[in-house]
Order: structure tokens, then C-alpha cells, then sequence
């Protein structure tokens, strides 16, 4: 093993000097991470063990990825986090829950990976307080998809703890959820031609010709592992004739090894198939089996001899190819005899997934019964929050199904558990793996289903509408409960798509087909079916005829929170309420389907409903919180291959009014929505840039946007979003015809619930002359106050202001004012604020300077944690609402008690004092 470790080293100054920096730094505090990434053999775990010897006075903790250890959620994480558990009762109460629920060592709901996430960073702090931490994970491209999340977001994380992470992944494996793709990297790549010469030299015995060792070097790139090993093993006729025309250099190493591995006599190759078998690299359990197979030291001693294992504390292979070429090497009698020894040597109760892994791979013929307890561990994986583990274990039911049918049910299964788990290269790639052996017509339409919800998934736009509507037909008749679904899933395109569906996928065409359905005749008291009913009648009959059933379906949605549909339609049922002008209710259930997409690992979905809370909270004014869905969602999507939904983002940056950074999202999103066929995109666009531009006061070009985004969408409600700012945009630029239009438009459209009722309110107090305007603007602004939509009471306020001071009533203007201004203020809608700043200058209202960055000399995240700080939240609390440890947030008050020139939390109340909530001057 020496020998190959020393090649690996060797010209590898520029990697150990970054790895030493590291260490440095989590000796002094800092956390860090990084990601190693090269082909197999380049030396990535070489500079792991580099880095495990160079820690001197670490607590170093080693764990390696295995393939076959991907099916089972959390495995790595609980590896990793076992030897830690013992200060698990320093995390708050839900952390450790989680964690514990996560690891199997209780029972409770399916725990979200966020919070899992938490807890994990929570125990690596703690641990490394007393001592510095490294956490080498090898091999990281095969850990499983949940633990590979949860260390993700941990990486990114890592700031005042005294702890590295470190990662080695293959950069030529498979790997469809890039999950340490955001983290930072070091590319590792072959020796120097200077090194590479140097290493032959010292690895090849005997003279080698100048030009055979050019050749080698060239044709492996310099990769020492392939140089000492292929140069080593190579005969007088090969390294005169090079090896040119291989397939790759991970085949010849694989090649190398598995040659010599067949060199070994029979027993011995048996157990390299039983140590590569086992996923645990636990020398007990691996002896255990070997001795019920009659293997012993003898067996071990002939690997060891050929450099391919050791065994001490742990079973390690001298690389991951050789555990590869070593299970390849066995036939497929002596793998089940593996399998099945490592079975019957696992403990059932400690842990009978591996167990019933091992038994399954032991199978040599279809098997019902171990297929039907695979497909229980599927559900118990997906309780415990492993969609992509669930996909996995049913997966592998399906393979030993023996009835096409069932296999084809099984195997679809799987690639909806994958869909939702984000993973469309894969559920694409089962999907056509079940139309082989999809016999009826209903699995027939469940392919066809399945193809077009992946299709759309990756790339919402013209065509999908049309397509799923058709398969809706397909099942009309087959399945009523599938057919709804699948008439939904085409009404969620036909929304998406707007005026740029194809022909036949329009709202109006959509909607039509669903009310002739045979599935909508059949009675239902379902709330789906509800839910379709009421948002079909909506476009094809008006608001008012569908708001018994969107109403119905709501409610029945509200009151059982836990139906089995929710989550496949939760974005559907979010949008009924919002049409219903219920903003509470909204703002519920997109909630809810956060928690849902969280608690069982749905990414794809939990994408969608990010971007629906950042919508929520933009609209509630909270735009920090907006800020952080937004960045969450992205780093989600970036790691699922998936899209975060536009809406929110560009809602956000037109309420933050900052022109220059808002604008170039707006025009990126407009241009994408043409490219991608999405009308809703191009609406929200159009209108968002409305919004920004009312609150620079640039009303010529808002109400130019306004009327672009008025006619982009079917639906009525969306109009109805950009008709206000139609409204307040065409009344400031002299369009008074176009703004009466507009409020023409509003009034058919709003219903009569405090949100729509003060929007009318405030636009037709826009529109009306003399003093009969006041009574608008404070009933609008008393019903806008009864919501939580901060952004519109701001608005109203801002408006009355600035009539009553064009009424020369510069005392009462300036009440409303400040009010509109604290509150855009405390918002951070700083083109609002200062339109209202402004305002208040010529109402003679001299303004007392707001805090800000400039002058506290904090960070938005300082800011953020000192006035939580301030409130009397708790280092743990602040904590988990900010996704850092207690031990960050502590590093991070150090820094703001010196930039204020304070000493304790007690300071804090003078040097920032509470803002106003910016509503507290208004009349009622």
C-alpha cells in the first residue's frame, strides 16, 4: 500500500499546502470544507489519508462510500455522527428527535432534512469545542442521497467551528444529485511530466526506454496510481508497445486488478467477494460470514500478499476499484453465497434493512416474499424521509417480481419516488423500463403519465399541456381518481404555458375537457375532485360560479392537513385559496407544503414550494424571510437539476427597488419565458417590473408594463394582481381612460374579502376627484390592515399621504407618510421608503436618519442576529431560525459587540433600538 501512496504524493505540493491551510484554519476556529475531485487512481484518497496524518490533535473521523449502500437513508450520516451521539442532549429538543428518528433510535414523524441538517451541524460543534475535528468522507459520489444533502448543507455552514470536512468524489462516476456542487472544490489532475518521470524512476525496476516512459506518461495522463500500476505489471512487449486504444484509465486499472484477483486461488477470491459485499467494512461481521463459509486467516493473508486488502480495525481495499474488480471477480453462485452469509451473519434487530439487503441479493429466482418486504422497507425509508432510498429498495422488489405486471407497478413506483425526489434522468430512465412490461391499458397510461409529469418537470412550456391533457383522456374511463389527477396536472401546465400553449392546451380548452369528463360525472366527495371542478368552472364560467367548490376543496384540505393527495397537489390547492382572495389560508397551506416536501425529501416539490414562500412572505413585507427561501430554493435547485418558479424572486427584487439589481432578473425572466414557452413567467415579469417601477415613480414605464402583463393569462385572479398598478401607474401619468378601464376590469374580478376590497378601494380613491376620496383611502386602508399584506397598507397609506399633502393638509399627510415610510423601512422596500421620503421633505417633515449598514457598521446578517439577540432569543434559537450553530452565532456577536463598542446582549437595546412596525400612525 505504500508504494501506491507514495506515487500519489509525490508533485502533489500545491494540494497538501491547501489541505494544511485548512487544518490551520480549524485549529484556529475557522470551519472549512472541500470537495477532491479526479478520475479514479489520481490520488484523492491519498491526500485523505495526507490530511488524516497531518491532523495532529484532531479527533479524526473516516468514513467511505459504498454503492450498494446507497438504498438506505441516512447510512452515512449515522456512520459519520455515531461516536458523537453522546452530546446529542445539548441540541434543542426537536434537533435531537429529528436526528434520533433519522438513525432509527425512535419512532416519530419523518424528520426534514433541514432540521437533520441542523442537528448534524449542532453535534460536529460540540464535538470539536473540546478537541478539533476532521471528517474525511471517501468515495462521497456513492453515499446515499439524504446523508449526501444533509452534509451538503452543512458544508456550507461551517464558520466558527473547528472542524473540516472533507470530501473525495470521482469525477467520472454517475452522479444525478450533484449535492457538494455548491461547495468549494480542488480539481486534482495528473502529475507533471517532471513528477511522472520522477515517479517511473523510482516505481519501475530496470532501465525503461525514454520513449516507452513519454508514451506511458501520455497515454495515462500522468495519473500515478495508473503509471506505478500498469508500468509495474506490464510486460517487455507492452511497454514497448504502449497500451494506445484502451477505453479509459479507470477500465485498465479495473482490468489490472481484477487479473490479478483471478490469480488468487479459490478461497481466497471467495472472501475478497465476501469483503466487498459487506457495505460496513466491520472486520466482526466479515469473519462471522467467513467462518460459516470455512474461510479464515489463511484466505485474508493471500489478498493482503497481493496488496488488495487490509484488515485492522477496519476491511479496507487498497482502492475502490479493487473492491469493484473484486466482486466482478466472483461468480454469480459465489456473490449469492456471499450475500447470503453476510445475511445470516447481520443481526435482524439491530439492523434488518442491511439484512433483507443481503437476503435479496442472495435471491436466485423471482422471490415474492423478499419483494414484498422490500416494498415495506421502501415505505418505512420514505417515512424516514428517503425517497431516493425508497425508489432504490422498490427497485430492487421489482427485479425480483416474477408477474410482468406487478414488476411494471413496481418499477413505476420507483420512478414517481424518484420524480419526486428530484432525480428525472433516472425516473425517466425506469419509465421506459416499465413500458416493456406494462401489459394493460391503465399501466400503459401510467407510462404515458409518467412521461409527460417528467417531461414537464424539467421543462414546463408549450407542449405539455397538450400532452398530459391527452393522457387524462387515456385514463378517462380507466381510473376516475388517476384521470382527475392527471386532468390537473394538465390545468397546472396549461397555467404555466398561458397564451404560448399549443393549440388544444390553452386554460379555456383544458378546462372544457375536464367539466365533459367521464371522471367529473362520477360523484366524488373527494377534495380533488372538488379542487378540479371548482378551478376548471373558474375559466370556463367565472369566479362566481366556482367558488363553492375551490371553497369546499379548501376547506376540506385545511381540516386534514395529513390527506394522502395533498403533497402531489399541494401547489394547486395553495393557488385555489389565492384565487379565492384568501391570503391567510394561502399562506397556510403553502406552508404546509413545505413541511410536507421537507418531512419526506421531495426536493422537486419542495423547489415549488419555496418559491410559492417567497412569494408569501414578499407579499407579508418580510422581505428577509423572502430572501432566505429564495437562497434555499436556489441551492436545492442547483443540486436537483430542477427550477426554481420565477414569481417570488422577481416580486421580491421589485419591492426591494433596487433598479439595478432588480431589472436584470426582470429582463432574464421575460426572455426565458418567451424561450421557454411560459406565459405565467412573462405575466409576472411584465407586472413585477410595474411594481418596481410605482415605487421609483417612473409611472409612464410601469404603466407600460402593467398593460403588457394585463392580457398574458386565462386566469382572472393573475390579471387582477397587475391591475392596481395599472391603476396607480396610468392615474400619475395622465392616462386617466386607461386607468378607468382598469378599475373597470379590478371591480370584475375582486371578491369581497379584505384584500380585494381595499385594492378597489385604494384604486378608486385614485380616480375620484375632491373630498369624496378620503372616505376610499381610510376604508382601504382599514381593511388592508386587517390583513397581513404589510406592502399593501404601506401603499394605501403612501397614496392618502400623498393626497392629503396635493389637499395642502401638510399635518395629516405627514402622519401617514411616516407611517409609510417606517414601514417601508422596517420592510427594506427602499424604493417605496424613499418615495415616501421624499414626500415627507415637502410635507416639511425632517427625518430622523434610519439604521442602516452604513451607520452601525454591521452586516444584513450582524443586523439579523443582533436584533434577535436584542429580543432575548437564545444563541441555540437564533441558531435555528439562521440554519448556523450556536457556536457561530456566538463568533458572530463577538464581532458586533466590538463594532458597536458594547460588551453584553444587555447593550444591545440602546445601541439598536426596536424599529417601528410602521402602521401605529394611521388613522382607523
Amino acid at each position: 500500500m505504500s508504494r501506491s501512496l507514495g506515487a500519489a504524493f509525490m508533485g502533489r505540493a500545491r494540494e497538501r499546502i491547501e489541505l494544511d491551510a485548512l487544518l490551520a484554519d480549524a485549529r484556529n476556529g475557522a470551519g472549512s470544507v472541500l470537495v477532491i475531485r479526479g478520475e479514479a487512481g489520481v490520488g484523492k484518497t491519498a491526500l485523505m489519508q495526507y490530511c488524516a496524518r497531518q491532523a495532529f490533535g484532531f479527533q479524526v473521523r473516516e468514513i467511505s462510500g459504498v454503492e450498494s449502500e446507497m438504498e438506505l437513508p441516512f447510512a452515512a450520516l449515522h456512520q459519520l455522527c455515531a461516536p458523537m451521539l453522546d452530546c446529542l442532549d445539548v441540541l434543542p429538543a426537536p434537533q435531537q428527535q429529528a436526528i434520533q428518528v433519522a438513525f432509527g433510535l425512535a419512532e416519530g414523524s419523518p424528520p426534514d432534512p433541514f432540521i437533520v441538517g441542523l442537528a448534524t451541524l449542532g453535534l460536529l460543534s460540540e464535538t470539536a469545542a473540546e478537541q478539533p475535528l476532521a471528517c474525511l468522507v471517501d468515495d462521497a459520489q456513492w453515499l446515499d442521497s439524504v446523508s449526501k444533502q444533509v452534509l451538503g448543507f452543512v458544508g456550507r455552514r461551517l464558520n466558527a467551528e473547528s472542524v473540516l470536512l472533507l470530501f473525495a468524489v470521482r469525477a467520472d462516476a454517475r452522479d444525478d444529485d450533484p449535492g457538494f456542487a455548491a461547495l468549494p472544490g480542488l480539481t486534482v489532475g495528473g502529475l507533471t511530466d517532471e513528477d511522472a518521470r520522477e515517479l517511473l524512476t523510482a516505481s519501475v525496476p530496470g532501465r525503461l526506454e525514454q520513449h516507452v516512459r513519454d508514451r506511458l506518461i501520455a497515454e495515462t495522463r500522468g495519473n500515478p496510481l495508473a503509471l506505478v500500476e500498469l508500468a509495474g505489471e506490464m510486460s517487455p512487449e507492452e511497454l514497448a508497445g504502449g497500451f494506445a486504444g484502451r477505453p479509459s484509465l479507470t477500465g485498465m486499472l479495473y482490468d489490472r486488478y481484477l487479473h490479478r484477483i483471478e490469480g488468487l486461488h479459490e478461497a481466497a477470491r471467495l472472501f475478497l467477494v465476501l469483503a466487498a459485499a459487506d457495505p460496513t467494512a466491520d472486520p466482526a461481521l466479515v469473519w462471522r460470514a467467513a467462518h460459516a463459509l470455512g474461510l479464515g486467516r489463511a484466505e485474508a493473508e493471500a489478498a493482503e500478499a497481493e496488496q488488495l486488502l487490509v484488515i485492522d480495525s477496519l476491511v479496507r481495499f487498497r482502492h475502490p476499484l479493487v473492491r469493484s474488480a473484486a466482486y466482478a471477480a466472483g461468480s454469480p453462485e459465489e456473490r449469492r453465497t456471499a450475500h447470503e452469509a453476510l445475511a445470516e451473519a447481520t443481526d435482524p434487530k439491530a439492523d434488518p434493512e442491511r439484512r433483507l439487503s443481503h437476503r435479496a441479493a442472495a435471491a436466485t429466482a423471482p422471490n415474492e416474499d423478499i419483494a414484498l418486504e422490500l416494498v415495506q422497507a421502501a415505505g418505512r425509508a420514505e417515512a424516514r424521509g428517503g425517497l431516493s432510498a425508497a425508489a432504490g429498495l422498490l427497485q430492487r422488489a421489482a427485479a425480483l417480481t416474477e408477474r410482468p405486471g406487478k414488476r411494471a407497478d413496481r418499477v413505476l413506483a420507483a420512478a414517481s419516488e424518484h420524480l419526486q425526489a428530484g432525480s428525472l434522468q433516472t425516473a425517466a430512465r425506469l419509465v421506459a423500463e416499465a413500458e416493456a412490461d406494462a401489459g394493460t391499458d391503465l399501466q400503459q397510461a401510467l407510462v404515458a403519465r409518467l412521461r409527460g409529469q417528467i417531461g414537464w418537470a424539467a421543462s414546463p412550456g408549450r407542449s405539455a399541456s397538450v400532452h398530459l391533457l391527452r393522457v387524462a383522456t387515456q385514463l378517462d374511463g380507466l381510473d376516475a381518481g388517476l384521470a382527475r389527477e392527471t386532468y390537473l396536472d394538465a390545468w397546472a401546465a396549461s397555467l404555466v404555458a398561458g397564451r404560448f400553449a399549443e393549440p388544444g392546451g390553452h386554460l379555456p380548452e383544458v378546462s372544457r375537457a375536464t367539466l365533459q369528463s367521464r371522471a367529473m360525472a362520477e360523484p366524488s366527495p373527494g377534495p380533488a375532485h372538488l379542487l378540479l371542478r371548482g378551478l376548471a368552472t373558474l375559466i370556463d364560467d367565472g369566479p362566481a360560479a366556482a367558488a363553492p367548490s375551490l371553497r369546499q376543496a379548501v376547506d376540506a384540505f385545511v381540516h386534514d392537513p395529513d390527506h394522502g393527495w395533498f403533497q402531489k397537489g399541494a401547489n394547486l390547492v395553495a393557488t385555489a385559496a389565492v384565487l379565492l382572495w384568501d391570503f391567510e389560508t394561502f399562506a397556510l397551506l403553502s406552508s404546509r407544503w413545505t413541511e410536507h416536501a421537507r418531512a419526506s425529501g421531495a426536493l422537486a416539490p419542495l423547489v415549488g414550494s419555496l418559491g410559492v414562500q417567497e412569494l408569501v412572505n414578499t407579499w407579508r413585507g418580510d422581505l428577509k424571510a423572502a430572501a432566505a427561501a429564495r437562497d434555499e430554493g436556489e441551492t436545492i435547485a442547483e443540486a436537483t437539476g430542477t427550477r426554481l418558479f420565477p414569481l417570488g424572486a422577481a416580486l421580491l427584487a421589485a419591492y426591494r427597488g433596487r433598479a439595478d439589481e432588480a431589472m436584470p432578473l426582470i429582463k432574464a425572466t421575460a426572455a426565458a419565458a418567451v424561450e421557454r414557452g411560459e406565459g405565467i413567467s412573462s405575466q409576472a415579469a411584465h407586472w413585477t417590473e410595474s411594481v418596481l417601477r410605482n415605487g421609483l415613480g417612473q409611472y409612464a414605464e410601469a404603466a407600460a408594463a402593467a398593460e403588457q402583463a394585463v392580457d398574458e393569462t386565462h386566469l382572472p385572479q393573475i390579471t387582477g394582481w397587475v391591475l392596481p398598478e395599472l391603476v396607480e401607474a396610468a392615474v400619475r401619468a395622465g392616462k386617466r381612460d386607461v386607468a378607468e378601464q382598469a378599475l373597470r376590469r379590478l371591480t370584475e374580478h375582486a371578491g369581497d374579502s379584505d384584500w380585494p376590497v381595499g385594492i378597489e378601494l385604494r384604486c378608486r380613491a385614485l380616480l375620484t376627484d375632491g373630498t369624496e376620496a378620503e372616505p376610499l383611502y381610510a376604508g382601504a386602508i382599514e381593511r388592508l390592515d386587517r390583513t397581513p399584506l404589510r406592502p399593501e397598507a404601506a401603499r394605501a397609506r403612501l397614496l392618502y399621504g400623498e393626497w392629503l399633502r396635493r389637499e395642502q393638509r401638510p399635518t395629516d399627510a405627514r402622519d401617514q407618510l411616516r407611517a409609510a415610510h417606517e414601514g417601508f423601512s422596517a420592510m427594506g422596500a427602499e424604493a417605496f421608503a424613499e418615495r415616501a421620503r421624499r414626500e415627507l421633505a415637502a410635507a416639511g417633515e425632517k427625518l430622523r436618519k434610519p439604521e442602516s449598514q452604513a451607520a452601525t457598521g454591521l452586516t444584513s446578517q450582524e443586523q439579523h442576529i443582533a436584533r434577535l439577540a436584542r429580543d432575548g432569543r437564545t444563541n441555540p434559537e437564533i441558531g435555528a431560525e439562521l440554519f448556523i450553530s450556536a457556536r457561530t452565532v456566538e463568533w458572530h456577536l463577538r464581532k458586533i459587540y466590538i463594532k458597536l463598542g458594547i460588551t453584553s446582549r444587555r447593550a444591545l437595546r440602546e445601541a439598536l433600538p426596536p424599529l417601528g412596525d410602521g402602521f401605529s400612525a394611521g388613522p382607523r
